[in-house]
């Protein structure tokens, strides 16, 4: 993966290590020379993730939920804090958790970067724009969120998380950024975690329906995992305190979407129409000015390459799946 940006960095902290954007951050620190610690309680990260990363002299993986604290004593000079659950599936499963990661976790993320005179990043989210009245959306919108509906769990927690980082940097001085990620996609998604592109793929190589909510006329706008880490860590680079958009701009809509899924899988699913959630958003298209201007950042790869690498790791992981259950021969 080609990176842009120039990274100075002995030792990093990853909270959030074994998840799905934590595990390929972790992969490219490690490519570039920096050590990595990946913090995780596996409540929604996988081992799979970091499995190959165990061997690897410079990673070290601590099991452990950060809302009770971070056991790190390694001097740092990196914090990325990607911990928590991000998907609708996850998040509803597991409410208290979430705002517990969100407040408690960002609190001890904080302090180990403070601590350490290290950089902190957190990853927020499109989430905290809600269900917007602005498309696209800058980082100067305020949002438009439901606070006691049944994502506010998230979404809130995301929100509580830029308040506590930015208290964090006015009053202690510590050097903290904030990085709010657009519909990241890519391999290692879990195909049951509830979000689009995973559930599309799985169902579309399965030949079962693809179920698009609503009328599928809502919008996302899909940034493959390889443009999403190189904006991260462009961000921690830079120094920018943010919050900064890292996201792809062309917007899709969930039923053009599942329709594409179809085509690249080559799939012969039928599209179902099913209930729409509660709050979910009709538009998501972020507005990258500001990381193009000031980062140098913007998305290289496609969504039509980004969905068939995708589908291609789906493919291949179902097949060793196959593989690993198919019964012994008979002797």
């Amino acid at each position: 993966m080609s990176t842009a940006f120039s990274p100075t960095w002995q030792h990093a902290v990853v909270t959030g290590g074994a998840g799905f954007v934590g595990s390929h951050l972790c992969t490219t620190l490690l490519d570039t020379g920096t050590e990595v610690t990946c913090v995780d309680d596996l409540s929604t990260g996988r081992a799979e993730n970091i499995a190959a990363l165990l061997e690897h002299p410079g990673f070290t993986w601590v099991e452990a939920n950060v809302a009770e604290g971070i056991p790190v004593d390694l001097p740092t000079d990196l914090v990325l804090h990607f911990a928590s659950p991000a998907s609708p599936a996850d998040y509803l499963r597991l409410p208290l958790h979430t705002m517990e990661t969100g407040s408690l976790g960002t609190r001890h993320a904080l302090e180990l970067a403070h601590a350490n005179g290290a950089r902190f990043v957190l990853a927020s989210t499109s989430e905290v724009y809600g269900d917007p009245q602005q498309n696209p959306q800058d980082e100067r919108y305020w949002g438009h969120v439901n606070p006691v509906g049944p994502r506010s769990v998230y979404d809130e927690a995301k929100r509580f998380g830029e308040a506590l980082t930015t208290a964090h940097a006015d009053t202690k001085g510590t050097d903290t950024g904030i990085v709010r990620l657009f519909n990241t996609y890519g391999p290692r998604m879990r195909g049951h975690d509830g979000r689009a592109v995973p559930t599309f793929v799985r169902q579309a190589l399965a030949g079962e329906p693809l179920t698009v909510t609503g009328d599928g006329r809502q919008t996302r706008s899909l940034c493959y995992v390889d443009d999403t880490v190189r904006g991260v860590l462009a961000a921690a680079a830079h120094g920018m305190r943010g919050p900064v958009n890292i996201g792809n701009p062309g917007e899709i809509t969930m039923l053009d979407l599942a329709r594409l899924v179809i085509i690249l899988a080559d799939s012969d699913s039928e599209i179902r129409f099913v209930e729409r959630p509660t709050d979910d958003p009709a538009l998501r298209c972020p507005d990258i000015t500001l990381a193009h201007d000031k980062l140098g950042w913007e998305p290289r790869v496609t969504p039509v390459e980004g969905l068939r690498r995708t589908i291609d790791w789906f493919r291949a992981e179902a097949a060793a799946e196959a593989r690993h259950t198919m019964p012994a021969p008979p002797h």
